[in-house]
């Protein structure tokens, strides 16, 4: 027995609908908790440099070169995150005003450059930051 070409059609037609559908939830789902993850993770990146300055007995201030790694640690209350941070002197003082902007000082010599391991909790909600480890090489 032969079924009209319609009747045949409609169940693959809504099999290739709800497929599609699976396919477009999945990367939006991620791409909120990537996005959830950077707007928490980007201050505390900030407050783990300036943490390092203001410890730092030297008179000229570090900023970020480069996050070598990162991940959040597996406990919800903070929230805490660990980064590998590699960061360089800059040509200006400690707390001279747009550190972020302030030009690297020229010189590649070992003391200029840090690799540094931060561990920070954080209460974004209240803007509440807590250094749990900060190990410099």
């Amino acid at each position: 027995m032969s079924c009209p070409l319609g009747k045949k059609a409609l169940p693959q037609a809504m099999l290739l609908l709800l497929l599609s559908f699976q396919v477009l939830i999945t990367p939006v789902t991620k791409a909120n908790e990537e996005t959830d993850k950077s707007v928490n993770f980007i201050p505390t990146v900030e407050f783990a440099v300036n943490t390092f300055n203001q410890k730092s007995q030297d008179e000229y201030a570090y900023r970020m070169e480069h996050i070598m790694s990162s991940w959040r640690e597996e406990v919800d209350h903070p929230i805490v995150f660990s980064m590998r941070l590699r960061l360089r002197r800059t040509i200006c003082k400690k707390f001279e005003e747009s550190l972020d902007i302030c030009p690297f000082q020229e010189s590649h010599d070992r003391n200029n450059t840090f690799t540094c391991l931060f561990t920070v909790g954080t209460l974004p909600w209240i803007t509440e930051f807590q250094l749990f480890k900060n190990v410099c090489s």
